[in-house]
């Protein structure tokens, strides 16, 4: 092994680091064909989840960004934010208050996070 590749330990003994996979991850169907995947929730409340959507499926109203943004990356698949397709390897920042109505005719993965939960 590259002394520079050298697996370091410690790094995982950190206070906070933390590593799950998506595939352990609980899932929690939200809505018909859109499914929540929680991976990390942190001290002050800031969360990341993967949403997966089946191809069709659509948000039934408004999704409001409370009490903080939203920030999305879409991962795989298109997604539509109720305005606009956005395809695969787009970030997305919903500010605080804003909404849109998500939805996808093809099916999409998207990564979330909230900063201030």
């Amino acid at each position: 092994m590259h002394p520079r590749l050298a697996m370091r330990p410690e790094i995982l003994a950190q206070e906070g680091y933390t590593s799950v996979s998506v595939d352990a991850s609980p899932v929690r169907e939200l809505f018909p064909g859109i499914r929540l995947r929680p991976l990390w929730q942190g001290p002050t409340g800031a969360h990341a989840n993967v949403l997966e959507m089946e191809a069709g499926s659509t948000w039934p109203h408004r999704d409001v960004h409370e009490p903080g943004p939203e920030e999305v990356f879409v991962v795989a698949g298109t997604f539509n934010d109720g305005a606009r397709d956005y395809a695969p390897g787009t970030f997305l920042h919903a500010p605080a208050g804003s909404w849109h109505v998500p939805s996808t005719s093809t099916g999409c993965t998207l990564f979330l996070f909230y900063p201030e939960g």
